[in-house]
C-alpha cells in the first residue's frame, strides 16, 4: 500500500508544477499585450491623467502578480491567468477611454 501511495504523491506534485508553469506562460502571454498605442498624451486633462495612471498601475500590478507567483507566493485563490485576464481588462478599458488602441 504505501509503495503505490509515494508514485501517486509524486504524480500529484508533478501535476501541480506543471499546472502553475502553465498559468505563468499564460499569464506572461496576457502581460505582453499590455501596450496602448496612438494615444495623445499632450492632454493634461484630469480624466486622461486617471486613465494613464490606470495605465500605468494595472501593468505594473500585472507583473507584481506574475513575479510573486514565481516566487512560489500564492496571492489569489484563482488562477493567475484570470487575475492577470481582470487586470488586462482594466487596462483596455482605460486605453480606450484616452483614444489608444491595443
Amino acid at each position: 500500500m504505501k509503495l503505490l501511495l509515494i508514485p501517486l504523491i509524486s504524480l500529484y506534485l508533478s501535476g501541480c508544477l506543471f499546472t502553475s508553469s502553465n498559468e505563468v506562460k499564460r499569464s506572461e502571454l496576457l502581460l505582453s499585450h499590455f501596450s496602448c498605442h496612438n494615444y495623445a498624451d499632450n492632454s493634461m486633462s484630469p480624466i486622461n491623467s486617471f486613465h494613464e495612471q490606470t495605465l500605468n498601475s494595472t501593468k505594473q500590478k500585472a507583473t507584481d502578480y506574475i513575479q510573486h507567483y514565481k516566487n512560489g507566493d500564492k496571492i489569489f485563490n484563482i488562477p493567475l491567468d484570470d487575475v492577470i485576464s481582470q487586470q488586462y481588462k482594466l487596462y483596455k478599458e482605460a486605453c480606450q477611454s484616452i483614444g489608444g488602441v491595443l
